[in-house]
């Protein structure tokens, strides 16, 4: 009798179950899980034994390294002979350090899909911030992105947050160096708005670029006389962003670009108009109205084959100190009520850079960069200013003498996936000159040479 019970229950279930059938696709969406925002951590431990033959413009503790300074002698030589002392350059001092401070660390980020797009992001940062002392942490990188896509090969993305300048863009020449071959690669990571389209190899972007860490240079005054600070007030004031437009190819081996920024600032809001006070000449602050706009194409070529790479990129720069190019703009005019009149200098820049080997690789840079002045002559302040020109660039006054400048850079690398271990060589020429009226350098016998020869050790562990 239990044996027959048990039977019509293990048939009743059996029944059962086949009456319900296999659940529904609908019932299977439904109750999946929604997707977990999927974190991956990233970063590696680096450090640099740095050697250079003299004083040059550095930053991040000496490991971005741009460019080597002018002479700077005791005295001239007849001062020195009368002295009796030897004549000697100030600036030819060889210097080393090793340091760490950009160690780096990361988190990518992946998240649930919003508005019918995939949704990422990205956390960067490391030791090189600005402050007190060079051991600061710093954001590098942050924002988040949602990409658009369908079977077509059709690509939408927007980003919006912190990340690398169109003009620099994530693609890299792969010298050692911290300074990833700065001043000819524009170096700037900037909050902003950037949206590319892409669809069958070719693409278009467009960026509304705003300022954080790398900034314009501009006027400040103190104690009656002009000076070129870095300063967020000059775009801020300025309220439009810095806008860059671009159309992209990329194929099996090939990725080239062709765009152009435009920029536009205030350098100031206030001006100061000197007038008689009880026959007395007094400045009086006075407000002006006042804009630049610069424009900076560029062209970006790259060439990929197996283990062989080439780089190439090109700018005509104008008013770029704000991506860490040595150039900037002066004053042109100066009109009765105060205000002031621009013009960016401008600079040929560019860069050449080609590696071949994977564990083993070789790599050569090759950079070069020529001042070609205003398009116009500057004012001449004469005896109102301590300098005859005004010219607001990067590091201030120390590199309006600046002719041109040209870096060849060969390097070698031991590369495993965790582990790597390089050599690099730098040697940096710089020519400078006499100012001409319009910020270009006159080529006289006053144009002379500044080298430096940059010995750079690396060792890395990645994570």
């Amino acid at each position: 009798m239990k044996r027959i019970l048990l039977s019509i229950v293990c048939l009743a279930a059996a029944l059962g179950a086949a009456a319900q059938g296999e659940p529904s696709k609908e019932a299977v969406v439904n109750t999946e899980k929604p997707k977990k925002v999927k974190v991956t951590p990233y970063g590696f431990v680096r450090n640099y034994l740095l050697f250079d033959s003299r004083k040059t413009y550095t930053v991040v503790g000496d490991e971005y390294n741009m460019i080597p300074y002018d002479e700077k002698w005791n005295g001239t030589p007849a001062e020195c002979q009368a002295l009796g002392v030897e004549r000697v350059d100030l600036n030819a001092v060889p210097q080393t350090s090793f340091q760490a401070l950009t160690t780096r660390f990361g988190l990518n980020l992946e998240g649930p899909d919003v508005l019918g797009a995939a949704t990422s992001g990205k956390v960067e940062g490391d030791f090189g911030g600005f402050g007190s002392t060079n051991t600061v942490l710093r954001l590098r990188l942050a924002f988040v992105k949602l990409t658009w896509s369908n079977d077509q090969g059709l690509r939408q993305e927007l980003l919006a947050g912190q990340y690398w300048h169109p003009l620099s863009g994530d693609i890299m020449p792969e010298v050692l160096g911290m300074a990833a071959g700065a001043p000819f690669r524009a170096h700037s990571r900037t909050p902003q708005l950037t949206y590319t389209f892409t669809h069958g190899g070719w693409g278009f972007t467009a960026s509304a670029l705003y300022q954080l860490q790398y900034m314009y240079n501009g006027p400040s005054y103190s104690n009656g006389v002009w000076s070129s600070v870095a300063s967020l007030d000059y775009a801020k004031q300025g309220l439009i962003p810095e806008v860059f437009l671009g159309v992209q190819y990329s194929g099996e081996h090939v990725y080239t670009q062709l765009g152009s920024t435009c920029q536009t600032l205030k350098p100031r809001t206030i001006g100061y108009k000197t007038v008689n006070v009880d026959g007395v000449p007094t400045a009086i602050a006075t407000p002006v109205k006042e804009r630049l706009t610069s424009f900076t194409p560029t062209f970006y070529f790259q060439y990929t084959d197996g283990l062989f790479a080439l780089k190439f990129r090109s700018l005509l720069a104008q008013n770029t100190s704000h991506v860490n190019q040595l150039n900037g703009y002066g004053v042109t005019n100066v009109q009765p009520d105060g205000s002031w009149e621009y013009a960016p200098l401008r600079a040929a820049i560019g860069y050449l850079n080609v590696a071949l080997g994977k564990t083993y690789r070789g790599n050569l840079f090759l950079g070069y960069m020529k001042n070609l002045g205003a398009g116009k002559d500057l004012y001449n302040f004469g005896t109102e200013q301590a300098v005859r020109h005004l010219i607001f660039m990067k590091a201030g006054e120390s590199f309006t003498h600046l002719n041109s400048v040209w870096r060849v850079a060969p390097s070698v690398s031991y590369n495993l996936k965790h582990f790597n271990i390089g050599l690099e060589y730098e040697w940096t020429v710089c020519t400078y000159g006499d100012q001409a009226a319009n910020g270009s350098i006159v080529l006289n016998d006053n144009l002379h040479m500044v080298d430096n020869h940059r010995v750079c050790a690396l060792i890395k562990y990645n994570f």
